[in-house]
């Protein structure tokens, strides 16, 4: 039976800035990947229904952390720090490089890691490094769903025509799901929480 999570009883469990830091929990986890800037953070606080419990950057690519965030004690939500962030300097790529590949080859509890959430723009479409990402989970074979962010900036006709590229794009062949989603208004929360759960057996109140 699917383990009923209250979603008030959520807390950013770490930051962890090294992969021996990442928490042993025996739970399930969802990670959040995407560029900076996509709206990882926003999701995470809408999907709660906080409105800053996971921090809004003003400066993509600030903060290079892998914050875990427990539902209930009975899920994480893993917010991977954001990619494709051009105005850094390199050590810090080379940081956060490091600390996203500690977590996918590094991390003794990827296991528990029951779907990848990969968030692309949905105005602005897969860029080159999404594609390197989606990519490294078709290969791997790590059991992922496109949540395709900002939809609220398209109106109806433009939003089928860029959903309708991602359903066709090669790259996204292997996702679970495409679902268009609004921080805005709201848009896809129940879809992506309908993903979650399938994933994590799981069931949020």
């Amino acid at each position: 039976m699917a383990n009923a999570l209250r979603l008030q009883n959520a807390t950013l469990k770490i930051s962890a800035g090294l992969p021996n830091q990442f928490p042993g929990d025996p739970i399930p986890g969802v990670a959040f990947s995407g560029r900076s800037n996509v709206g990882k953070s926003s999701l995470i606080n809408v999907l709660l229904g906080r409105k800053s419990l996971a921090r809004v950057s003003s400066a993509p690519g600030k903060t290079i952390t892998v914050n875990f965030y427990s539902v209930d004690g009975g899920l994480f939500l893993i917010d991977l720090p954001g990619y494709g962030f051009a105005k850094r300097p390199p050590e810090d790529r080379a940081r956060w490089s490091a600390l996203t590949d500690g977590f996918f080859t590094n991390n003794k509890n990827l296991d528990r890691v029951c779907l990848v959430l990969q968030l692309i723009d949905l105005k602005v479409g897969p860029t080159q490094d999404d594609l390197m990402m989606l990519d490294y989970l078709t290969k791997t074979g790590l059991p992922f769903a496109v949540v395709a962010t900002k939809a609220d900036k398209l109106n109806k006709t433009d939003t089928a025509k860029a959903m309708e590229s991602l359903k066709n794009n090669p790259a996204l062949a292997a996702a679970r799901d495409i679902i268009p989603f609004s921080a805005l208004n709201g848009t896809g929360k129940n879809e992506v929480w309908a993903a979650v759960c399938s994933a994590c057996n799981v069931r949020v109140q």
